[in-house]
Order: structure tokens, then sequence, then C-alpha cells
């Protein structure tokens, strides 16, 4: 039993290396947007998802795909997948160009259980948007947040949706859920960005500027979230 144990925290914290090494190549970061895509194209048709109005007055949306608890046990970088923001003044055009995110912080870890586990974050006010284009934000420090109401019709105008800048939200082993991130923090991938863009660029470069064009693989992310919710409702 003892030996079983030591191996199995050598493996835990080699997956949480692999974890917070981050991607090594240009492939590594088109994956992590397509399948960025695939969970957003899969959540928005599931009967219980997230209301139309909070989708609506999203400013952007991170999705951090298949994360898994291995993730946690040790200590790292632990979430990693991408932001999409809305083109425009204030924020209220069209979906834009991707810059690629990390989720850390170890308060999380317990609510996840051993299969991998996909997390969605609205960004519903300027402020929030503001705070993660030029900083690491915590959750609930720098940036207020709340579980996020669940269903297409669900009332989402209770004072701790309007008053939080970010609802956050699980889907693990198939069931879709508001869930509580608090304590942890969202940071921008500088490494990741700059693998897939070629070049040093900034996420408020890629968000707010404009400077680069989305790959192609963020193409059923854009369009998904397009299709969804085409325009910004205050």
């Amino acid at each position: 039993m003892k030996t079983f144990m030591v191996a199995l925290a050598a493996l835990l914290m080699c997956a949480t290396f692999t974890f917070a090494k981050g991607g090594d190549s240009m492939k590594d970061e088109q994956d992590r947007l397509e399948n960025s895509g695939r969970v957003m194209h899969e959540i928005l048709n599931m009967p219980d998802s997230i209301p139309q109005d909070m989708l609506d007055k999203s400013r952007c949306i991170v999705v951090m795909p298949s994360v898994l608890k291995a993730a946690f046990v040790v200590g790292g970088s632990y979430g990693r997948g991408t932001m999409v923001c809305r083109t425009g003044k204030a924020y209220s055009g069209s979906w834009g160009t991707p810059a690629m995110y990390a989720l850390e912080g170890a308060s999380f870890g317990f609510q996840i259980g051993g299969e991998a586990t996909d997390f969605v974050f609205l960004v519903i006010d300027d402020r929030g948007v503001d705070s993660l284009l030029h900083s690491k934000v915590k959750l609930g420090g720098d940036a207020s947040a709340a579980a996020g109401p669940v269903g297409r019709t669900a009332e989402a105008d209770t004072d701790a949706y309007m008053q939080a800048q970010i609802l956050t939200y699980s889907r693990a082993r198939g069931a879709f859920a508001g869930v509580s991130l608090e304590g942890s923090t969202l940071r921008p991938d500088d490494g990741a960005n700059r693998t897939l863009y070629g070049r040093d660029v900034t996420a408020e470069q890629i968000v707010a500027e404009g400077s680069v064009h989305a790959p192609d693989a963020a193409g059923m992310l854009i369009s998904t979230l397009q299709k969804a919710s085409p325009q910004l409702r205050r």
C-alpha cells in the first residue's frame, strides 16, 4: 500500500507539472480553442443551460475545458482555456479574437471529483473585463463572483447575480450547475498567447485592440456564441 501511495503521488505531481508547464506547441493551443468551442456548443444545447438574459449581458466568456482533479493536488496552474469578448465600444459588438487564460487556486479542488470538469465564466460588466485584461484576478476579491443561475428561463435578477462581475459554472459527469470558485484566480496565459499568435501579445492587445486575427481553431467557439447571443443587452 505504501509503495502504491508513493507511486500515485509521483503520478499526480507529474500531471500537475504538465498543467503548470502549459502548452508546448501551436497544436496544444489550437486544441484548447477547439475543445473550448465544443464545450460551449454542448453546454448551450443542454436543456438546463445558461439563462439567456445572463448570456446576453455577458461582455466576455471564459471557457476552461477538461480540468482534471490531478491538477489540484500538488499546486501549480490548474486549468487552461480561453477568453473571448465582444468587440466594439463597451464590448457591445460581435464576438472577437480569443485570448488564452489560466485558472489557478486550490479552493475548489474538492468539488471536482475524479473526472474531468469544464468551467465557464461569464464576465458581465466592463470593470470585470478591464481587470482580467490587465492582471491576475482573484474571484471574490479583485472581482465579485457568484455561482451562476441555471436554466434558460431561470430568474437571474436577484441582487447576488446583478451585483456580481463574474458568474461561474461547472460541468462534470454530464451535469451543469453554478459553482462557487471564490478564492481562485484567472490570469492571462502569456506563454500560450505567444505560441498561438507567433509573437509577444498581451490579452488587452488581442481582445480590446484587435491586433491579431482569430485562428481557424476558434471558429466553433466564436460562431456558437454569435448564434446564441449576437448582441449585448444591458
